[in-house]
This record gives C-alpha cells, structure tokens and sequence, in this order.
C-alpha cells in the first residue's frame, strides 16, 4: 500500500484560503482525471467538502506523488503553488488511512462529532467509481470509513461532542436562547437544495418553523425537497418552492434565511439584504453554510441583521467542549487502522501464494500424466488414488508455509515475504500479475453501485 493524502482544512488554512480553493463538482472530475493521467498515481479520490479538500491517491513514488498531487490542487482549484503550499498537510499509507478515519467519525470536523461528513465521503467514493478512478486501494479505504464512522456513531456518544454545522449555526444565531423556542412561529427561507439545504430543512422543520420557502436553479430539485417537508409522516410544516429570481421578494417575509448553493458568485449581495430590510422592524437572521461563500461579508455591518458564516463557526466552535467519548472514538479509529493496514498487507501477498499453488497444481498434474505413461494398465479407481494422494502430499506441504506468510506479511515490514515466496519457488512474475489483475477485476465489478 502506498496511500497518499495531500489537502487543506480548516485546520491548516483560514477560510479565506479554502473558500477560493473550493472546488466544482466539474473540477474535481477533471481533477480526478488529470490525477491518473500523472505518472506516480495509479488511483485517485478526492473529498471536497465546505471545510477541506484533499486528494488521495495510490503512488508509487512519495516525493514524487506529494509534488504532483500539490501541483494538481494549485491548478484545479485556482489558488498559485506558493500561495497554496503553506497550507497544504501530507499523509502517507497508515497515517493517510488514521487521518480518513478520524475525518469519517467527526473526530475532524469543525463541530467535533457531525455526521455530515459520512455523507460527503460517500459522494467522494460514488464519484471515484463513476470515473474509475478509485482502485481496490482506495474502494477498501473509503467503504472501511464509512463503517467505521458508523460504528463510531452507534458505539459511542460521539454525538453528543457535537452537531451537524446546520443546529451548531442555528445555536450560533439564536445567541444562547433554546433554538426550538428562537425558531418557534418563524418563516424561513432555504437556499439550495442539495444534501446540506434538505439536512438545514428537516432541521429548520423540527424546530418548529411556521413556514419554509424553498429556492433553487433547478426547480424539480426544489419541489421533490419541498414534497418531502409536507409528505404524510413527514415534518408536517408549510413549504412551497420559488424560483431564484424570486428570492429578493421572499427575503423580504423571512426571519431566518439559510444558504448552501454551490454558486461560484454571491447569492445573496449586500445591496439585496439592504433592499430587503427597508421598512421592516423585524431582525433577520443569515446562515451561510456554502463554500465559497453565498452571502456577502458585508452584511456582517448592517443593523438588524445576524449572519453567522463558515469562518464564524470556525472562530466559535473552537472553544466547544470535548466529550469524554472522542476518547473512546480515538481507540476505535486507531484499531481500525491497524486491522486495515493488516488486512491490505495479507492481500498483497494472496496473488503469489495463488500463483504457488498454481504451479503445484501444474505440477501435479504434469507427474499424473508421466505415471499415466509409464503405467498404462492403471484402472479408474487406482488412478483417482494415485493422484489424490499426490495432491494430499503437495497440499500438506503447503498448508504450513502458506498460512505463516500470510500471517507474517499481515504485520508491519512483512511486504517482502511475498518477494522472498517468488524468489524461493521461481514463481513466474506474469502468472503472479496475472492473478492480481483478476482480483482487481473482482473487487472493481464486485465494489461499482455499493455506495
């Protein structure tokens, strides 16, 4: 395994940084694209979220691939090199599988323990197998996050260290009050209506809002969230949908607006709230949870109006407390590591133990074949024997030798035990590629549509 992480989060970089380094979702295919074309790269994956983003990829070379993996996100994300090293961290094989890890549980994110990012690693994965640039590396590594991050989640109160970025900016916005008592009665306004827009809605529901007005490029996206809202079993709250060119008007009856698009300009300018808040005696409360930003900075400075954006959660969510559980989530994540890193080492080393027993079998059957010469008044009956006790030999043989490799290449250093299993046996090279091919064939048909 040579798994490589190059990227930038709120912990390395100011939002400032991340917001123009963000990527589209065009980008990053064409990211993922040029990062298998590169030379050290056989696999790629990338995790764009709206507080980091990071390339991953199976290299053959580490310098090499941390350079051009570098290289790659300075192009595609518009931010120069130099500007851009400085922030940028590297992970390299168990580390790189700690660091996923640890993001998959929350153990990463600005609130620590949010389960949004479960999704958001998903999406990652879905996008690698739809390009086939995720390999059995990087399908092993990411589908292992997502059960990990889940039985963080069940296992433990990891969720009590923490909330999704939707209920830690409405506690941002309600200034200490109860969010369900703030939002009571209220009308809302949600722009967007992907992942983190449906996750704000159901949240914005379950506070008990009056009302939520839906608005998005694509109005059958804005519908199908809006038939969700108001669906038997449902929320049970009013919502309608509205075209953008209509959020000015809505601005003007909402005391809550939250906005996640992935707009690459201002959704909302500050001379559209100015315009809105004319005439109104009523605060209006702001949530921009897009990356890069949705709502000008500038409405930070207006009377009567609260925003609360990315670098504001990063600034407040610094001082949230940790809870004992991220204790317990660290000792499941370190485990997980291990067990991982153990698992893909064993599986090196199964194509050469296959391509072994390969050439036993070959073996055997080329000396049946020779005794079926030399001794051709055999029966049926006493040439089953023959042979099976011949396989029963080589088997025996076998068994002890292969089992012990397979255990001492799972440990740390033990990738040589399948070079010295080739070099012991005189192990064809092409046959041992062979078999590694048909595996990642396998794991390729057997991983497309899991996620």
């Amino acid at each position: 395994m040579s798994l490589l992480v190059v990227g930038l989060s709120h912990r390395s970089a100011p939002v400032s940084v991340l917001e123009r380094a963000s990527l589209a979702a065009d980008t990053q295919a064409k990211l993922l694209q040029d990062t298998l074309a590169a030379e050290p790269a056989a696999e790629g994956a990338v995790l764009a979220t709206c507080n980091r983003i990071e390339l991953y990829a199976d290299v053959d070379k580490f310098h090499a691939g941390v350079a051009e993996l570098s290289t790659l996100l300075a192009q595609h994300s518009g931010v120069g090199l130099e500007e851009l090293t400085p922030y940028l961290y590297v992970h390299y094989e168990d580390r790189a599988v700690h660091h996923l890890f640890s993001v998959a549980c929350g153990l990463d994110s600005m609130v620590v323990g949010e389960g949004q990012v479960l999704a958001q690693i998903k999406d990652a994965l879905a996008l690698g197998q739809d390009l086939h640039t995720a390999g059995r590396l990087l399908n092993d590594l990411f589908q292992q996050a997502l059960r990990v991050g889940k039985r963080a989640h069940s296992e433990t109160g990891i969720d009590r260290a923490g909330q999704s970025l939707v209920t830690f900016g409405l506690e941002q916005l309600a200034a200490g009050a109860d969010v369900d008592t703030w939002a009571k009665g209220k009308k809302a306004l949600v722009i967007g209506a992907g992942s983190m827009s449906s996750l704000a809605a159901a949240t914005l529901a379950r506070a008990g809002v009056a009302e939520i007005v839906v608005a998005n490029r694509t109005g059958s996206r804005a519908e199908r969230l809006v038939q969700i809202l108001t669906e038997p079993g449902g929320p049970g709250v009013a919502a309608r949908a509205a075209e953008m060119v209509a959020v000015g008007d809505e601005l003007t009856r909402a005391d809550i607006v939250i906005s996640c698009t992935g707009a690459t300009g201002l959704v909302l300018t500050a001379e559209a709230v100015e315009s809105a808040m004319r005439g109104r005696t009523a605060p209006l409360a702001l949530l921009d949870l897009a990356m890069p930003r949705d709502i000008d900075a500038a409405v930070h400075r207006m009377p009567g109006v609260r925003l609360v954006d990315i670098e504001s959660l990063a600034e407040a969510s610094a001082d949230a407390p940790m809870a004992a559980d991220v204790d317990q989530v660290r000792a499941i994540v370190s485990d997980e590591v291990a067990a991982f890193g153990a698992a893909q080492r064993a599986a090196h080393i199964t194509p050469t133990v296959v391509a072994l027993r390969t050439m036993a079998a070959d073996v055997v059957a080329g000396e049946v074949a020779r005794l079926e010469g030399r001794l051709p008044d055999l029966d049926d009956r006493q040439r089953a024997e023959i042979t099976q006790t011949v396989r029963r030999v080589v088997d025996k043989l076998l068994h002890a030798p292969t089992v012990r490799v397979k255990q001492l290449a799972s440990e740390p250093g033990g990738a040589g035990y399948a070079d010295a299993l080739r070099t012991l046996f005189d192990l064809d090279p092409e046959t041992v590629a062979s078999v590694s091919r048909a595996d990642l064939n396998d794991a390729d048909v057997k991983n497309r549509g899991r996620v």
